[in-house]
């Protein structure tokens, strides 16, 4: 192999070599600071951008810091959507268990009157049609659905405990959907704010390098 040839070995050898440049990793750890009572991670505020940055080994880059917050962001995002249909299933859901609770305690009450025991009302056959009925609330049994097609018998007692039940537990989980979803939009803006103070220290960090480079070739001339 002649010289020349070995040379363009080497040199064919040295850029194989050439390593890219190596990017730090960023965690969901990273950029948040705990979670809420319902595991819901907290955007952690960056008050110092350049300190944050150079905190990774190497230095993270805007573009990596914008990413890492703008996903963080699409999940806040996702957990609005969600807590926002659970919060409106809640909203028909409560009405209709207090509904029932009412007539369960109406049944009761009709029980115990000995003068009149039995109601008259109407029931829903299909669609705008419906019939007139006399219930006899002397048995003192109802039928609840519980859903998935399930529907037991239960005594007055039984029925307005459980449903009593079931409205507690609907409405508290009614308030902590309601604490979540303020939560989750803090959070939101938290990281929209992130967002945009990293894009603008990136912005003055490119201006004071040109000008740097500007101020030092003007003192070579």
């Amino acid at each position: 192999m002649s010289t020349d040839d070995r040379e363009t070995s080497n040199e064919i050898s040295t850029t194989d070599k050439t390593e890219e440049p190596e990017i730090p990793e960023l965690s969901l750890k990273d950029i948040t600071s705990g979670k809420n009572e319902r595991g819901i991670p907290a955007a952690k505020f960056i008050e110092d951008i350049d300190s944050f940055s150079n905190s990774f080994t190497p230095s993270a880059s805007a573009e990596l810091l914008i990413g890492a917050f703008s996903d963080l962001f699409s999940k806040y995002k996702q957990y609005e959507m969600n807590l926002t249909q659970k919060r409106l299933n809640f909203q028909n859901k409560i009405p209709e268990i207090e509904k029932s609770l009412k007539l369960v305690q109406f049944l009761k009450q009709k029980k115990e009157d000995d003068d009149e025991p039995a109601v008259c009302t109407r029931y829903n056959l299909s669609d705008m049609v419906y019939a007139n009925a006399e219930l006899d609330c002397s048995a003192g049994i109802v039928n609840l659905w519980l859903g998935a097609n399930v529907m037991l018998e239960y005594t007055y007692d039984e029925a307005i405990d459980l449903l009593s039940s079931k409205l507690e537990t609907a409405k508290k989980e009614q308030e902590n959907i309601v604490e979540d979803l303020a939560f989750t939009r803090d959070q939101i803006i938290t990281a929209e704010v992130n967002m945009s103070r990293v894009y603008n220290w990136d912005v003055r960090v490119k201006r004071e390098k040109v000008a740097r480079e500007t101020a030092n070739s003007v003192k070579t001339k």
